[in-house]
């Protein structure tokens, strides 16, 4: 297991869905990646067949919370989660946490977002 460097700098990317993977985590990064449980503040998880994607989406809802995980990742270790994300439609935004930390995190990009 590879573990980036120690002069990188940290994000947070918020994942609700595949990226909490590990096969997935282990494809897209070479690691697996450390991170806390959180909930997503004012969007609301849709199921798939909603949206008209493969998977799991989150709109916007006022007071709406999602549950997942809040992972640190590299500037570089986010290029690789655009590559993954974008190629399903996905846009990745900022938003924020309960435990009031900003993040970034990927929506559909047909949610008008």
């Amino acid at each position: 297991m590879t573990t980036p460097a120690a002069a990188d700098r940290f994000a947070l990317l918020f994942s609700y869905g595949t990226l909490r993977r590990t096969d997935v985590q282990q494809a897209t990064f070479g690691r697996l990646l450390v991170g806390s449980r959180d909930e997503l503040l004012d969007y609301q998880l849709v199921p798939a067949s909603t949206v008209g994607s493969p998977h799991a989406n989150v709109m916007p809802a006022a007071a709406g919370r999602v549950p997942g995980m809040a992972f640190e990742v590299t500037e570089a270790e986010l290029v690789a989660a655009d590559g993954y994300e974008r190629r399903d439609g996905y846009v990745r935004i900022t938003a924020s946490l309960a435990s009031g930390r900003s993040t970034w995190v990927y929506v559909d990009a047909r949610n008008g977002d």
